[in-house]
């Protein structure tokens, strides 16, 4: 069942403009869900950890979360000096850079500051981006609506129409210029997120591996390829057992790792050259400077990649937790490793392409050389983590293609495998291994992505802190200087390194934008033409109670991603088959820029029409934390959802005796039926049936007394209002048990022939190979293949 339509421009959900008598009967008839949205109260809330369990997952995440950065020791001196030292005084100078991008970037900005950015406990660029929605109109989606609002876990500020946030803000949402500049800048720093998925596992394990060739120094390169490419084979088979359990393997490993790295270092410092902490003072800087330090900043830089995973990582675990494990192990030790190899360094010059190995003294180096390689897999999992975090984050924001997404963990459910993008880092990962040979031309590559992200990261931030924040305008102007000094400076060079390597992470955040963009524009011109094509409820009503075919029993679920209105494949459906369902349900799911939607208010319900249509709305809403699961039973809870509202319906008509009661569109209630207003908001339409969630994510139960209350407050309605639901329910129930078909649009769209060249390889090329390849709706939502029946359309944009 296939139609063709030219669609022209597309007309905004809200917009007011053309209205007459036709626009005013489907506003009257299909009102937005504002009271179906309710007046819950704000009983989710994040849950609050015990001290020893912050301590478990401070212990936990170092396995996840600080591999990357723990493990720049083993590749940060050789990258800043590959054509060896001339002076002393440069190790000095190049130490002191170190300990202050330590200082400055990850403990300062990242720990104290940018993690306080989380988006109730989601880190990543995105997590950043859904705060700014929440914020302002800057979404180029717009199937949201003010019901969306009124959600628990949808927090936003209001601000003063004067105040510079509220300028800001219409600033930002002025022109579709700006917004759609803000969607490119998230998905830059989403790209180079991706990229150090692949470079991290490579320049790590490279780097860990090759510390065989200190003690068998005529061994052939190849052996150490082939060792890295067998490790890295290992890692990403492991992924699928989820963050939890390679977390909980991988800690011991990290734990033991720093605290190695912090005793060699301060052992060395003893023993060679103590006078090298003077390098805390700022002034060596400045004369490192001088004698033209500024072309090994690439390599210096190297001392703080991972601090992007860091905050991408967050959503495994609370904020509490990583800010103890890095200010109480990993920073000291840190500092005292790079300290102790800079002691080595002085004494032993030539030896600073192998100086880590090198300084470990011979009786432990084996032990030290195990433990590397161990800490070189940790590193590749934070980045591993965080790339399938922010995918995620991507996907439920209509900025990736469908792919299968895995909760690994039944207590956090930020924890998750992406198996497509697991092997397609694995096969990326190894090609730069062997392609480049050496970790100097990954280094180069790495530093670029690194930085990238940390400057997407900054600019991103300085909205957030005038948007949700609300910070002084000083306070701003402070965090961005002291962030774009340092990250210009270090991105100034890695600019020169591009032919060296640099231009890897480049091409990686190309062709992964090019995907993610196109992606995201197919779904927007999608979403505009379904918008403009739905059906008028004057069209409807004038078919008539039958709609001018026969209702056969069963229940029609028509998926669409209108969250109001009549989509256009449902007229396409009844003018093609002679037969439509006794009832019918509008479906919509979709997802809101929020971190999850607690289970009880998921689900809206509205009726469309009069009650002998037997029409209705559903709107599913979700967080881009939240996932479909086989065992969340969407379409059990899709019914009990239903049946509750028909039966708060009949209560809610029982009580009222004129048409002063309004119930589902209208804002007023009878002004002297105070109790009656205080139940209504009480009551949630939405609810599950079970009243209640897991409380291992941290979300409180509905009250149940909502619903005995209304019950009990209704129970002299009488007669005519329960006999009433009593026979719509049993109808319901009834066609449930008929059959229930799961009506999917497979709408295909194409450029016209008039469009622009870039605009039909966009669509008709690029989004639609993307489209075939991705997962299909029916598998994300488990329909059944007998159950379902595809509408297919072609719409010309």
């Amino acid at each position: 069942m296939e139609t063709t339509n030219s669609v022209p421009p597309p007309i905004d959900e809200e917009s007011t403009e053309n209205r007459g008598s036709m626009w005013d009967l489907d506003q009257k008839l299909d009102q937005p869900m504002e009271e179906e949205a309710g007046r819950l109260k704000n009983m989710y809330r994040e849950k609050k950890f015990s001290s020893l369990l912050v301590f478990r997952l401070a212990f936990q995440s170092l396995g996840v979360v600080y591999g990357d950065l723990g493990t720049s020791p083993l590749y940060v001196f050789y990258n800043t000096f590959p054509d060896g030292i001339k002076e002393s005084e440069d190790v000095i100078g190049a130490l002191s850079l170190i300990i202050y991008s330590l200082t400055l970037i990850p403990l300062i900005k990242y720990v104290f500051v940018v993690l306080r950015a989380n988006d109730n406990g989601q880190g990543g660029t995105f997590a950043l981006y859904s705060l700014l929605c929440r914020h302002a109109k800057v979404n180029t989606i717009p199937n949201q609506h003010r019901t969306d609002e009124q959600l628990t876990t949808y927090s936003r500020h209001i601000f003063h129409e004067k105040s510079f946030a509220a300028k800001t803000k219409r600033w930002l949402e002025a022109t579709a210029l700006r917004r759609n500049l803000l969607l490119i800048l998230v998905l830059v720093g989403t790209c180079m997120v991706i990229g150090d998925g692949i470079l991290t596992p490579a320049i790590s394990v490279l780097s860990a591996v090759g510390g065989i060739k200190v003690d068998h120094p005529n061994m052939s390169g190849d052996v150490v390829i082939v060792v890295s490419a067998v490790v890295l084979v290992g890692l990403f088979s492991m992924q699928h057992y989820g963050t939890d359990r390679v977390g909980w393997l991988f800690a011991p490993i990290v734990l033991l790792w720093f605290l190695l790295i912090g005793g060699i270092g301060a052992f060395n410092i003893w023993k060679y050259d103590s006078s090298v902490l003077k390098a805390f003072s700022p002034v060596y800087i400045y004369r490192y400077f001088r004698r033209g330090g500024w072309r090994t900043l690439g390599g210096i830089m190297l001392s703080i990649t991972g601090t992007e995973a860091l905050f991408a990582d967050l959503a495994h675990f609370p904020v509490s937790a990583v800010q103890l494990a890095f200010t109480m192990l990993v920073f000291p030790c840190l500092l005292l490793a790079y300290t102790g190899q800079a002691a080595y360094i002085i004494k032993n010059q030539d030896h600073v392409i192998d100086a880590f190995y090198r300084s470990i003294p011979q009786s432990i180096y084996w032990p030290v050389f195990i433990i590397a390689t161990g800490a070189a897999i940790v590193a590749s999992q934070a980045t591993i983590s965080a790339t399938f975090s922010i995918i995620k984050q991507a996907l439920a924001l209509g900025c990736f293609p469908r792919v299968k997404v895995v909760h690994t963990s039944k207590k956090f459910l930020g924890q998750i495998y992406i198996p497509d993008i697991n092997w397609i880092l694995m096969l990326m990962c190894i090609g730069v291994t062997v392609g480049f040979r050496n970790q100097s031309q990954i280094g180069n590559a790495y530093g670029t992505a690194v930085v990238t992200v940390m400057l997407v990261t900054t600019f991103l931030m300085i909205l957030v802190m005038l948007l949700v924040w609300r910070s002084h305008w000083i306070l701003v102007v402070i965090f961005t200087v002291l962030s774009l000094i340092v990250e210009c400076t270090y991105f100034s060079a890695v600019l020169l390194k591009i032919d060296q390597g640099g231009w890897v992470p480049l091409v990686i955040a190309v062709v992964f934008f090019i995907i993610m963009y196109v992606w995201h524009y197919g779904t927007v011109k999608r979403y505009e033409v379904e918008l403009h094509s739905k059906v008028s409820m004057a069209w409807i009503l004038g078919l008539g109670p039958s709609l001018g075919l026969v209702r056969v029993p069963g229940i029609g679920l028509v998926y669409t991603e209108l969250a109001s209105g009549v989509p256009h494949i449902f007229s396409h459906f009844i003018t093609n088959l002679p037969a439509i369902h006794s009832v019918v349900i509008f479906v919509c799911v979709k997802y809101l820029p929020v971190y999850t939607v607690p289970q009880e208010e998921r689900f809206l319900v509205k009726r469309i029409g009069p009650k002998e249509f037997h029409m209705f709305r559903c709107v599913a809403r979700y967080g881009y934390k939240d996932l479909h699961k086989k065992d969340d039973d969407f379409e059990k809870k899709l019914f009990e959802n239903l049946f509750l509202f028909v039966r708060l319906e009949s209560m809610m008509e029982g009580c009222s005796d004129s048409d002063e009661y309004s119930l589902y569109g209208q804002q007023t209630v009878r002004s002297g039926d105070s109790q009656l207003t205080e139940n209504r908001n009480m009551i949630s339409l939405n609810v599950d049936s079970t009243m209640t969630s897991s409380g291992d994510d941290g979300i409180i139960p509905a009250q149940a007394s909502a619903l005995i209350a209304a019950s009990n407050f209704f129970s002299s309605a009488g007669q005519t209002s329960y006999q009433s639901e009593l026979d719509e329910t049993e109808y319901l129930k009834s066609c449930r048990d008929a059959g229930v078909v799961h009506i999917l649009g497979n709408t295909i769209v194409r450029a016209r022939r008039d469009s622009k060249f870039l605009k039909k390889i966009s669509i008709d090329y690029i989004y639609a190979f993307l489209k075939r390849v991705c997962r299909e709706n029916s598998v994300i939502f488990h329909v059944p293949h007998e159950s379902l029946l595809n509408v297919g359309q072609i719409f010309y944009v």
